[in-house]
């Protein structure tokens, strides 16, 4: 058996590209697919990838409350044994076993989760406090677990040291946790504008005090041990340019990695933004709204988007990597990057006839707002219970099924709709 070779670390790594001028590179992030179909298709993805791009590093996502925990590890473990530079997220959430049972031990469960990584050659680790496991609609900490990010930063430095790079995520709009309903905009100041967003008709915002207390926890992250902070998605380049000159104002000076998620179909687009309240410029809106049902055209316009974000993000002095949440597709990407010449006729590597196998192994859990599934027909989830049930409103039915509606559906019978 081959001899394993440890990953470099990124933090390492960027100095490296930076003192030779060899920046942007590139990086891409994957997440679990739900079937073994998906998994085999994302292999070949990730391969392909890899030939034709060569990125700083690839990410593998950790699942809502470590559903993917096992499937997460593997992938990376894979990655690296594939010459990947292998950067594995991990949550305070780490459940093991059956999907909704808690390891006894969350800590345990996470320190053999790092373990197992660190013995596979792995030396990046996203640390993360994760989203809520299914039926919740608020994150909460595991009995005898982690209770933020910054708990697994300290952890992981008290177990490696400075043998690991610790990337952390940083929010340019601010946290979800810490963005208000708006109900007064004459209130805002104009930073608070700059980051604000409408979902729905309604105006949110990360207030300045809020931003503060964000940033201050930010920092604390980068004190503990953090090296690389890699954003939350946005589609607005000032919003991304004031939160970097703002890391620089709290003294965090280490590289900060745009997050970009790909545009690769108008429902996750809109699904997304309003998920995580992401300010999204007009002219984008009304361009995605004009396409939203020419499925090829929406790539189309993904791939002249995105390739004018990065423009501007280069343009602006302020990045050594440019990071793509890949959604497990390649089209946009190569594009972009053939579009920018940081590639040379990447798209003729695309293959996207396995689309549909690109599910997340999480993404099964529906929370309030979704559409699903289920035994009466179709509808939207109003509730969800502490007992795993939802209280759906039909918004179609199964024939012979009509009766009074919001209906009260058992846990494991509804499926969100894609």
């Amino acid at each position: 058996m081959a001899a394993i070779i440890p990953d470099r670390k990124i933090s390492d790594l960027i100095k490296e590209a930076q003192e030779k001028n060899e920046t942007p590179c590139i990086s891409l992030e994957y997440f679990p697919p739900r079937t073994e179909e998906g998994v085999k298709n994302l292999y070949s993805r990730m391969d392909r990838m890899k030939a034709a791009i060569n990125p700083l590093f690839t990410d593998m996502t950790w699942g809502a409350g470590g559903s993917t925990a096992d499937l997460s590890l593997d992938l990376a473990l894979y990655a690296q044994r594939t010459g990947h530079v292998s950067n594995m997220h991990l949550t305070c959430t780490n459940i093991s076993g059956k999907e909704g049972e808690d390891d006894p031990d969350p800590k345990k469960a996470i320190g053999d989760a790092l373990q197992a990584s660190y013995d596979g050659g792995i030396r990046n680790i996203v640390a993360l406090r994760g989203d809520p496991v299914a039926g919740q609609e608020e994150w909460k900490a595991a009995e005898g677990g982690f209770t933020c990010a910054l708990d697994l930063v300290k952890f992981m430095v008290e177990k490696y040291g400075k043998e690991i790079s610790i990337q952390v995520a940083g929010y340019p709009e601010g946290h979800p946790n810490a963005i208000s309903e708006i109900t007064d905009v004459s209130t805002l100041t104009e930073a608070e504008k700059g980051r604000s967003c409408t979902v729905d008709g309604k105006t949110y915002c990360c207030l300045d005090a809020d931003y503060k207390t964000e940033m201050d926890y930010l920092k604390a992250k980068i004190d503990a041990g953090g090296d690389v902070i890699i954003t939350q998605m946005f589609f607005d380049v000032e919003v991304f340019k004031t939160f970097v000159r703002d890391c620089r104002k709290w003294g965090i000076m280490c590289p900060v990695v745009p997050g970009m998620m790909c545009i690769n179909a108008y429902a996750g687009f809109m699904k997304m933004t309003k998920f995580c309240k992401t300010r999204v410029p007009k002219a984008l809106q009304e361009k995605m709204d004009s396409i939203k049902d020419d499925t090829a055209a929406i790539k189309e316009f993904g791939i002249e988007f995105g390739a004018e974000t990065c423009r501007d993000l280069m343009e602006s002095g302020l990045i050594e990597v440019l990071h793509f949440y890949t959604l497990n597709l390649e089209k946009v990407v190569f594009g972009i990057l053939d579009k920018l010449g940081i590639s040379q006729n990447a798209s003729q590597a695309t293959n996207e006839k396995d689309a549909s196998s690109m599910v997340a192994k999480g993404s099964a859990w529906a929370r309030v707002g979704d559409e699903v599934s289920c035994s009466a027909g179709k509808g939207v989830v109003q509730e969800l219970r502490d007992d795993g049930s939802a209280l759906v409103e039909i918004k179609s039915w199964l024939e012979g099924k009509e009766g009074a509606n919001p209906v009260q559906i058992p846990k494991g019978g509804f499926q969100k709709v894609f």
